[in-house]
């Protein structure tokens, strides 16, 4: 599937503020109270399928590819992003993970390549069947595809004001990234809000897994 003009421009821009804020993304307030629910997920799945070749998609500045490489220990973890500026701080907090550039979409990997690819906190700047098609593809057999992603539990008002470039595609519901899946041609064997504390709950992120057959 080719990607969008908009949809280039946003992941052009997205890529360019990144790499700009790339510092700021570690504060430690940001790290524990937004990312790290979603991150906690993700390992507890990991760590029930023990794959050995395992990518983190849109991975920042590292943070879950090095949790994952030091708390997992699996063969290879890859960390795949767009933004220099993140790689750049990713590089420095671990020589053990690979790190490589390449978009969600087209992600550097062979055919069945890998065992687990992950991604949090960051669907919604996909083309997302695109995206979820490319897990797919790089999963051997058996292989798990996890997903957090933005979901609102209603609604958002703002989202009728920007039509269809963000809405409901941005941040989809349940049903529709269920439906990315199973048209790409995983078995989805999971999908639930990600629990966070009663205050945070303003961030209604859904985890999904897929399993290839």
């Amino acid at each position: 599937m080719t990607t969008s003009p908009p949809r280039r421009g946003l992941n052009e821009l997205v890529t360019r503020f990144w790499s700009w804020a790339a510092p700021a993304y570690d504060a430690a307030f940001l790290q524990h109270w937004v990312y790290r629910p979603a991150q906690d997920e993700l390992i507890a799945q990991l760590r029930a399928h023990q794959p050995a070749r395992v990518a983190d998609i849109a991975c920042g500045t590292g943070i879950l590819a090095d949790r994952i490489e030091r708390e997992l220990q699996p063969g290879t973890v890859y960390g795949v992003d767009m933004s220099a500026g993140m790689l750049n701080e990713a590089k420095a907090r671990s020589s053990r993970v690979h790190w490589l550039t390449g978009p969600a979409e087209q992600l550097p990997f062979d055919d069945g390549a890998l065992d687990a690819v992950v991604t949090s906190s960051a669907f919604h700047f996909f083309d997302q069947p695109a995206a979820v098609r490319e897990f797919y593809r790089v999963l051997a057999p058996g292989g798990m595809a996890a997903v957090t992603a933005l979901s609102p539990r209603h609604p958002l008002p703002m989202s009728r004001l920007f039509g269809g470039r963000w809405a409901p595609a941005h941040q989809p519901r349940p049903e529709e990234i269920r439906a990315m899946f199973t048209d790409a041609g995983f078995d989805v064997r999971d999908q639930h809000r990600v629990a966070r504390p009663a205050w945070t709950l303003v961030v209604s992120d859904l985890l999904t897994v897929g399993i290839k057959p």
